[in-house]
């Protein structure tokens, strides 16, 4: 019982770190909640669906192959990396010198435009998601992982390393720490501070969209209100990690998947959205930096 816990609850982490980090990554360069990030992992979600029901339709590749996995996943990158970056031009960046509670508004704004269109365009009622190629698993004393959950868990596994890998080996990698730590200076030595924003916005959608792909694989259903929870929870992970660290991100994730599932496991499985918000407050009230965040104050 506990090892199927702990399985499930790596799963459902590794997709919330993979969330949070299009937060975490937001947050450490312009200082912005992106609350419409949630909407992005939804819609990565129903661009899997179009996409596979498109290739059916056109009977251009088999369901069961690993090829329309890969196609699901690439159109859902594009599609949502394209909305990211337009988010980001359209809502955030003229906001940009304005208030603080400015573009926290527009953020709220555009999760809930984007929650509409996706509800007017595609219905209010849930949609099953297909049933993929994934199957089988492996037996353990006491548990079970199956293979959709070993894919989640290889795949975001992957995915974070290679936007470590991105962050501290690239170019544009070392861009974006110079534009986190001043905008101002990193401008002046010749960094296009709107592009490296714009590149941060792609990367963290992509990883939204890939999220929204493999949750909708793994419980089957999707709707238009899936955002919301998900990215209320990713947040959490975010701030749990601590905002801004990219690492952080990826530990809080892991960390609120593994308290979701043990409490829905152990405790009642009708109260595990409360024990996300729970960890919240606590972090708040004891540790508003977060387990890796640097705390506020203390910077020059």
């Amino acid at each position: 019982m506990l090892l199927q816990q702990l399985v499930n609850g790596l799963t459902l982490g590794s997709v919330y770190a993979l969330i949070a980090l299009g937060y975490t990554m937001v947050y450490g360069i312009i200082g912005l909640i992106n609350f419409a990030h949630g909407e992005i992992y939804m819609l990565g979600a129903y661009m899997g669906i179009v996409t596979f029901s498109l290739l059916t339709a056109l009977h251009l590749t088999s369901p069961d192959s690993g090829v329309t996995l890969l196609l699901m996943m690439i159109v859902a990158i594009l599609f949502c990396g394209a909305y990211g970056v337009t988010i980001e031009r359209l809502a955030y960046r003229p906001l940009r010198t304005a208030p603080r509670l400015s573009p926290l508004i527009s953020a709220l704004g555009v999760s809930i435009f984007l929650q509409n269109f996706v509800m007017l365009a595609q219905g209010p009622r849930d949609k099953g998601f297909p049933e993929l190629f994934i199957q089988g698993g492996i037996d353990l004393p006491g548990g079970r992982i199956s293979a959709i959950q070993l894919f989640i868990m290889a795949t975001s596994v992957l995915m974070m390393f290679a936007l470590h890998l991105l962050v501290r080996r690239t170019k544009i990698g070392k861009a974006m720490r110079a534009t986190a730590q001043d905008q101002q200076m990193a401008s002046l030595v010749g960094i296009d501070v709107n592009q490296v924003i714009s590149v941060t916005f792609l990367i963290g959608s992509a990883l939204a969209a890939v999220a929204g792909v493999m949750v909708g694989m793994y419980y089957g259903l999707i709707n238009f209100y899936i955002g919301y929870m998900a990215g209320i929870k990713a947040f959490t992970a975010a701030v749990l990690g601590g905002i801004g660290s990219i690492p952080g991100a990826m530990i809080g994730g892991v960390l609120l998947g593994l308290i979701e599932s043990l409490g829905a496991g152990y405790i009642s499985s009708e109260y595990k959205d409360v024990f996300a918000f729970a960890i919240l407050v606590l972090v708040l009230i004891f540790r508003p930096s977060g387990l890796l965040g640097e705390d506020s104050s203390k910077r020059v």
